[in-house]
């Protein structure tokens, strides 16, 4: 052995730490966590964060990751009703020695975070490894959001001051700056803000916005001017309020313009900003669907009307899948996300993967359950190039050919309640089909207290019908959306089915398609929204027109 080397005894012993990723998690959308930020969070095995923050970062962690509580009561302040928040330097430094790796998410971006710096200094002192993933930062990501640009091509002075902590001297200095002022504040102190801007040299006239959950669909925006913001929030019924203490950003200067900021307000102009929209469909069904509605604004929440089960008689359907596997069928038409799901179980139960489909020729009815088959792992031989339905499959379906087809038959499983259009159209096509009830739907159960209670009461700002069957089901379960709820159908058949019921109908789909009733909703309530801006009224989402509602400006 080289003696000038040494032998790896020579080194000191590393400490059996974990490892600890302090995370920005933005200003509120999770739609602006970095990419880092994801792949930090899918390898947790603890997750420290105040509430708001764990609602945001929660879904991109594993299920089972370990979430203590930052917010507990001993039993004195049980008694007194106040909490106790432990201290959360120790739960990091806890976690982190027992060898775990440790996300530690905060608002914002953690440079801007004090909390933050001190628990890393902790880290430092003890010698456990930690890293830092950068978010954007709310003072920058608000106005972003708010449609107020911090800067021009004239490269304006911006200066960002905490309202909390901001000194008499701090004061002086921006108020006597003519540069864009970024202020965090609460609804409470704006006003006193904006009196010692005033005070300290800034005009009275100077523009001002103030924003208030930046970047969520829950964000608003008031237009005023250092000398007016305390007259708009009286006359808005703003304040007085007990939700006065929530964290706002403003923005102070020519920037925040009422009349720039009509042109350059991009997310608070969504057709469908705000509005609760109910999906009646499965989250699985729905997740398409829901992102869609998110572009558009909305805020989907979705509620099964339906529950998938087994047949109650399986042996049909199990002939029917072995006679996949030995050559009894020339196709496969799949009418559902809900009957690829049916087979691709049997096929588990078999030991069966999607290499049993060579040699068939496979149909979707259209593009959610051809996405279904992909992700099987089998290629859709036929999807309808027109109407997204059994009606458009038939059109593209070629008929029977007794030369060019060696056999003649066709596996179509579907649900115990489909319609006989596609066996109807493929017989009439020269086919033989085995038409087989691959799963059973039935009501599925109510949803919870506060979810019936808002379909009710007006609660929900739209609902979007898929079929007749949801109308039914939904009015079985939870009862019949109030008046003031915007009804979209995705078709003649179901828009009748809901006026049967008593409701009426608002927006119908061009086409069957979900994502066209979702487009088509979209249409309605931008056109809804311009009809009121151009009549000079304050825009109202439709929950906010039941009686006693509380309305809220949209500006």
């Amino acid at each position: 052995m080289n003696p000038s080397i040494p032998t790896t005894s020579a080194y000191p012993a590393v400490a059996a730490h974990g490892r600890v990723t302090f995370l920005g998690a933005g200003p509120g959308d999770p739609g602006l966590l970095t990419l880092r930020a994801v792949e930090a969070l899918a390898a947790a095995d603890v997750l420290i964060a105040e509430p708001e923050v764990l609602e945001v970062v929660r879904t991109h962690a594993r299920a089972n990751v370990d979430t203590p509580q930052l917010t507990v009561a001993d039993e004195v302040s049980a008694a007194a009703g106040v909490p106790v928040i432990r201290d959360a330097a120790n739960l990091v430094m806890e976690a982190a020695r027992s060898g775990r790796r440790v996300v530690r998410a905060v608002t914002g971006d953690p440079g801007l975070d004090g909390n933050a710096a001190e628990e890393m200094l902790a880290c430092a002192t003890e010698g456990i490894p930690f890293e830092v993933v950068p978010g954007v930062a709310t003072a920058v990501g608000v106005p972003a959001y708010a449609g107020v640009p911090l800067r021009d091509k004239q490269g304006a002075d911006v200066r960002f001051v905490d309202a909390k902590t901001a000194s008499a001297r701090c004061w002086s200095e921006v108020g006597a700056s003519d540069g864009t002022l970024v202020v965090s504040a609460t609804l409470e102190t704006v006003s006193a803000a904006a009196a010692e801007l005033v005070s300290a040299g800034r005009k009275p006239d100077t523009p001002l916005t103030v924003t208030v959950s930046g970047t969520t669909t829950r964000q608003r925006t008031w237009c005023a001017t250092l000398g007016t913001i305390a007259q708009v929030f009286k006359q808005g019924k703003v304040l007085p309020s007990p939700e006065g203490g929530r964290p706002v950003i403003c923005v102070v200067g020519e920037h925040g313009a009422a009349a720039r900021r009509e042109d350059l307000s991009w997310f608070e102009s969504k057709p469908l900003f705000g509005w609760r929209v109910l999906v009646p469909r499965t989250k699985e069904q729905a997740a398409s669907l829901s992102d869609q509605l998110r572009s558009y604004g909305a805020v989907p929440h979705e509620v099964p009307t339906i529950a998938v089960e087994p047949p109650r008689t399986p042996q049909q359907m199990e002939r029917a899948v072995k006679g996949l596997v030995t050559g009894r069928y020339e196709w496969i038409a799949f009418t559902s996300v809900n009957a690829v799901k049916a087979v691709r179980e049997k096929f588990e139960e078999y030991g069966l993967d999607a290499r049993a489909f060579a040699g068939i020729k496979v149909a979707a009815v259209g593009e959610q359950t051809a996405a279904s088959l992909v992700e099987f792992g089998v290629k859709p031989d036929l999807v309808p190039s027109g109407e997204q339905s059994a009606a458009g499959l038939l059109e593209d379906w070629p008929p029977y050919d007794p030369v060019f087809d060696p056999i003649d038959r066709v596996f179509l499983p579907r649900a115990d309640i489909a319609t006989e259009t596609l066996v109807a159209g493929l017989i009439e096509l020269g086919w033989e089909v085995d038409d087989v009830t691959a799963y059973r739907t039935v009501r599925a159960s109510p949803p919870p207290a506060d979810t019936r209670e808002a379909i009710k009461g007006g609660g929900f700002d739209a609902v979007l019908f898929t079929s007749s069957s949801t109308v039914r089901n939904l009015v079985g379960i939870a009862g019949k959306p109030h008046n003031v709820t915007v009804i979209a159908c995705i078709g003649p058949a179901t828009a009748k089915t809901a006026e049967e019921h008593g409701l009426r109908v608002d927006v119908l789909s061009p086409e069957p398609s979900v994502s066209k009733l979702a487009e088509a909703l979209a249409e309605y309530g931008a056109a809804r929204r311009e009809a009121a801006k151009e009549a000079g009224e304050t825009v109202f989402r439709p929950s906010e027109r039941r009686p006693g509602a509380r309305r809220r400006r949209t500006t």
